[in-house]
Order: structure tokens, then sequence, then C-alpha cells
């Protein structure tokens, strides 16, 4: 599996988030939560990345931290062994996190969601 993010891997539309949501199981780890829903019926996953204006006001920052999730995920996800799942992570601190911590707790959400 290549180490790329193309745009049916990425989730988007409404309904589809809506259903994620709503019928998800939640987690978290100390920068992140994250959403799983299995079974969107597809040989691969989907994932969206979330950052709250409440917490940062500058979209620069808010872009930063998406662009690191991204990053994060799209160079582990062959650790997520199951397929069909989409995925929101949804960034939940207050400061800025380090690219090392950011990866690893996208590793550890990647390994939980395997078992």
């Amino acid at each position: 599996m290549p180490a790329t993010l193309p745009k049916e891997e990425r989730l988007h539309g409404k309904s589809r988030i809506a259903a994620l949501l709503k019928g998800g199981k939640w987690g978290s780890t100390p920068h992140l939560r994250y959403c799983c829903l299995r079974g969107n019926g597809l040989e691969y996953n989907r994932m969206m990345v979330s950052v709250p204006k409440k917490s940062f006001k500058r979209a620069v920052k808010r872009n930063f931290l998406k662009r690191r999730i991204r990053e994060a995920y799209r160079t582990q996800k062959q650790l997520l062994e199951t397929t069909g799942c989409d995925i929101l992570f949804f960034y939940a601190a207050a400061t800025l996190a380090d690219s090392a911590v950011i990866r690893a707790e996208v590793a550890d959400i990647l390994q939980r969601l395997s078992r």
C-alpha cells in the first residue's frame, strides 16, 4: 500500500459525517479524540481531521495541526489492518503538540482500531 492519501480516502459529505458521529465509537489520547465507524462497504478506509476554532483562533495554526495529523495518518495507515472504516481525528488539546507526539498518538489510535 503506497503512503498516499487520495481524495477517495478523505471522508466528506454531510450525510456520511453525520452517520459517523451518530453511530461511531469514541476514544481518546492526551491530545486527540477519535471516532471510528466500521463497515462503510468500501475496500479502503476514509478519514477526516477537525481542529476547533475555539482553541485555535488563527487559521494558520488550525491548518498546521491538520497537516500534521494527516501526514501522521498517511505515513502510518498500514498499521490499520481492517478495511472499511471511517475515522475522525479531533484535536482536543489547547496547546500545539510536537510532530513526534502527534505521530505517536495516531499510531496508538490505529493500533487500537486494529484490535
